[in-house]
């Protein structure tokens, strides 16, 4: 057997060998359990990071577990391949955003292949692929056909320098464009959304559903979705005009001293007077260049305009003025707003700007409170006063009976009507750009707007498009492909000429994998309902709530059309730490220059600026390109293999918790690994090869002690390796077991015996799922012909972790003096006898009287003396 290590031979090789026998190939045998393991797909910029690999191969090590524990098993991986990166690269580049697409594709997936990955690459879908997103539009249409998909009029974030839409990633944080540096407006443009909000209660309530995931991503999703219970009201404006509010403390509408509106409220035109006009059209051009972000800032100077009309406070009759205000938006709500300065600190902070009223209608019991003379908002419990029907009711938030009291004579009198409300607001899916999904609508001006029928799908994206980073997408100056015959009545009509949000995309991969290459229909239900539920997904927190909410919205509307029988897509949700570098920064520099990339820094033991001089503070920070704290997969996968560089991704902290890169931490899995090959050299050269490879163990009663402790030592392995699997994927204790375990058998006085053999084929059973080429090379190298990764995992004998003897601790006046060896049995009486009897006692005892004898079960004999 080779002497030396070569994890470059061996990894090329076992490669090359799995993918020649299919070994990662899903098991369709119905009589096996399923199990679905998937990570989230990545976008091909090119290059794996050490995210991608953290993340994959925690998803394979549970993938290869479960084979080895006799699941059918789904593991595949994809492409989230539409996108932005692609379009730069275009006008960058000057070639084809497909063409860069499918390059960065290839060169990503022989990198997946280094790290010995068990993909099932039969099932590889890319979303840019017209045999994908064919079926992406095919979805598209049945949203469309269940009322779910409509177009409307929405503010978007307009370049007016290349005079076209932004999405939001596209901005910057100073909300300018990333193309032209124009500062972006707000402008109102028909755009294509999805109904996500008549699922909104169902996806709030069905969180139950999913003990499986972290609260905290819970958590996220519910805040993002909500749920607020409250009133709605109708103010009535002098021009007659109606203004709905919602509210969620109508017990305070006897305390509303003036409304505020939206700058893009639909009945401004209406309610602004003449004299106002100016002011109004000068303040909504103003707001209409700020973001949502810089609008809802808490710590902004409040700004504003009277309209110069005013609405009657439907509960008690007042006149209030109508402002509008930056801080109320359109997508919020009714996109207007009663005010109740006292006892809201953003209206209380209006209202002393422009000298409004400020009405106290809650009390509080030690202080009471006067309007004129209020330094802030009092937003916390009392007494209702000034309020009508409602003085003397306890005032408080949320569900408190002055709300409750509030909604029932609301009710009672005609005056409102108590509301369930969300802060979920219907998904805007229209983008402005190329590489992404064409909406499957054409513009007719005869039939309006009308469906792609669908066996005219996919609508193809052209591939003849000039890309020059100006004007509007290049979709919409192509006449060829803009102009075609109405699918209804043959007149000529127009493409929708907008592309999907690439979340669309990823919405529905996840189901695609369990029939990918079904030509005929977007896939088997039968093949969806086997596979399905995802058994566990692994990705970062990043992705906590848009693209998780999007994926549950999906798979609940598939199964009202019918497709599916299931109603959450995943049940366990792993969400990864990040992976950190040791980075270097400048205290003295702001942004992007306070980093200082570490191959710059010449004495990391004494790090400065190479620029200024200045000493530089060492920490650890999530990979980056602009903090130059980075390390190449590659880098690693060449110098020490892809089985060293997840042994430390799975050995260095729990999957859960950042997980700080260490070049040192990293050698000593490499060491490790070669331990273990030198382990299964001196074995594999010493052992007659006369002898049968099957282990048979002899029974216990004839096993001497050294062969007992060894079997106590695989079997705890078994134990606590397979348990580290099963919770919460403790994978760094579990390579911490393996260790363990590697020392015993180094260690072990038997090395001919068959429980040493037992224990060698344990080792590598037990390390293949977390460095499998070495295993199954290893594996052959005893004489098996298949491959381990097809061997069972193994199993606990629990009579092997029964001890005959322990150690029993010899302690006087509490401190210890020694140990001795006694059987497991014993009980108290027999341990305090073999403590009495052995050497240490003897010895320490010698001439003392004993006052008193305590005695732990199992532990340890204390002997107290007279002094």
């Amino acid at each position: 057997m080779e002497s030396r290590y070569n994890p470059a031979a061996i990894e090329t090789k076992w490669q090359r060998v799995w993918a020649d026998q299919g070994l990662d190939r899903a098991d369709e045998d119905p009589t096996k359990p399923k199990y679905y393991a998937l990570s989230m797909f990545p976008y091909p910029s090119g290059n794996l990071h050490m995210g991608h690999v953290r993340n994959y191969t925690i998803t394979d090590v549970i993938s290869r577990v479960r084979r080895m524990q006799g699941c059918r098993v789904l593991h595949p991986m994809g492409w989230d391949a539409f996108g932005l990166p692609a379009e730069n690269a275009a006008i960058d580049r000057g070639i084809p955003p497909g063409q860069w697409t499918y390059q960065n594709i290839a060169q990503m997936k022989q990198q997946l292949k280094h790290l010995g990955l068990s993909y099932d690459w039969n099932r590889e879908v890319a979303t840019c692929a017209p045999d994908y997103y064919r079926w992406t539009q095919w979805i598209f249409l049945q949203f469309y056909g269940a009322g779910l998909a409509y177009q409307q009029e929405a503010a978007v974030n307009w370049d007016p320098v290349d005079q076209t839409v932004l999405a939001n990633e596209q901005v910057d944080s100073d909300g300018r464009s990333w193309r032209s540096g124009a500062k972006v407006e707000r402008k109102l443009l028909r755009q294509w959304f999805l109904k996500i909000t008549d699922y909104a209660e169902e996806l709030l309530q069905d969180l139950d559903k999913l003990p499986g995931w972290p609260e905290r991503v819970k958590t996220m999703q519910a805040n993002w979705i909500g749920k607020s219970t409250g009133a709605e009201v109708i103010f009535v404006a002098d021009t007659g005009d109606e203004i709905s509010v919602f509210t969620t403390r109508p017990d305070t509408l006897w305390g509303a001293t003036f409304m505020v509106l939206s700058p893009e409220h639909p009945l401004l035109a209406k309610l602004t007077t003449p004299a106002q006009a100016e002011a109004v059209k000068t303040y909504q051009q103003q707001a209409a260049a700020k973001s949502d972000m810089d609008r809802l800032a808490d710590d902004k100077e409040k700004t504003g305009v009277w309209t110069g009309s005013y609405a009657t406070n439907p509960v008690n009759g007042e006149k209030v003025p109508i402002w509008i205000a930056d801080y109320v938006l359109m997508g919020y709500g009714t996109g207007a707003i009663m005010a109740v300065p006292a006892h809201d600190q953003r209206d209380f902070e209006f209202a002393r700007q422009f000298g409004l009223s400020v009405k106290v209608v809650v009390q509080p019991d030690d202080q009471p409170l006067d309007g004129e003379t209020m330094t802030a908002a009092w937003p916390h419990d009392g007494r209702m006063v000034n309020s009508g029907p409602l003085d003397g009711v306890p005032a408080g938030k949320g569900d408190g009976e002055s709300v409750t009291t509030a909604i029932q004579w609301l009710e009672a009198n005609g005056k409102g009507q108590g509301q369930v409300n969300y802060r979920l607001r219907d998904w805007l899916i229209s983008r402005q750009r190329y590489w992404g999904v064409p909406i499957p609508m054409v513009h007719c001006p005869d039939c309006g707007t009308v469906p792609v029928p669908e066996e005219q799908l996919p609508v193809c994206l052209p591939e003849s498009v000039a890309f020059s980073g100006r004007g509007p997408s290049p979709l919409a100056t192509l006449e060829d492909w803009v102009n075609v015959p109405c699918p209804t009545c043959g007149a000529l009509a127009q493409r929708e000429t907008d592309t999907m949000d690439t979340f669309i995309d990823s919405s529905w991969y996840f189901l695609r994998y369990a029939d990918a290459r079904n030509q005929e229909r977007v896939f088997a239900s039968t093949k969806v309902n086997d596979w399905l539920p995802v058994d566990q997904y692994v990705g970062g927190i990043e992705h906590a709530i848009l693209h998780l909410l999007y994926s549950r919205f999906f798979t609940k509307v598939l199964r009202d059309r019918g497709l599916l029988n299931f109603d959450e897509p995943f049940q366990r949700l792993l969400t990864q730490g990040m992976v950190q570098g040791l980075t270097y920064m400048n205290p003295n520099k702001a942004g992007k220059d306070k980093w200082v990339p570490a191959h710059l820094v010449k004495d990391p033991d004494n790090p400065l600026d190479p620029d200024t001089g200045d000493p530089l503070e060492r920490l650890y920070a999530t990979m980056s390109k602009s903090k130059g704290n980075g390390v190449a997969p590659g880098d690693v996968l060449a110098k020490y293999g892809a089985d060293t560089a997840r042994m430390f991704i799975l050995f260095k902290a729990p999957p859960e918790k950042d997980l700080e890169w260490d070049d040192a931490d990293v050698e000593g899995q490499y060491r490790f690994l070669n331990r273990v090959w030198r382990l299964f050299t001196e074995f594999i050269d010493e052992r007659d090869t006369a002898s049968p490879w099957q282990v048979t163990v002899p029974p216990a009663a004839e096993l001497s002690k050294p062969e007992k402790e060894l079997r106590r030592a695989i079997h705890t392995a078994i134990k606590e390796i397979s348990a580290d699997i099963e919770g919460d994927y403790q994978f760094n204790t579990a390579v911490s077991e393996l260790m363990k375990l590697s020392n015993a058998l180094n260690d072990a006085p038997c090395k001919e015996s068959p429980v040493y053999a037992e224990g060698m084929q344990t080792l590598l059973l037990l390390l293949a799922p977390f460095a499998p080429h070495i295993a199954d090379e290893l594996w052959h190298q005893l004489g098996h012909d298949e491959s381990v990764h097809r061997q069972p995992w193994p199993q606990v004998d629990e009579t092997a972790l029964v001890a005959d003897e322990i150690t029993l601790v010899i302690q006087i006046m509490g401190k210890t003096r020694g140990t001795i060896e006694v059987p497991a049995e014993s009980d108290q009486a027999a341990l305090e006898q073999y403590a009495r009897e052995s050497e240490v006692a003897q010895r320490y005892l010698d001439g003392q009287t004993v006052k008193k004898v305590i005695v732990v079960p199992g532990k340890l004999v204390n002997f107290v003396v007279a002094k």
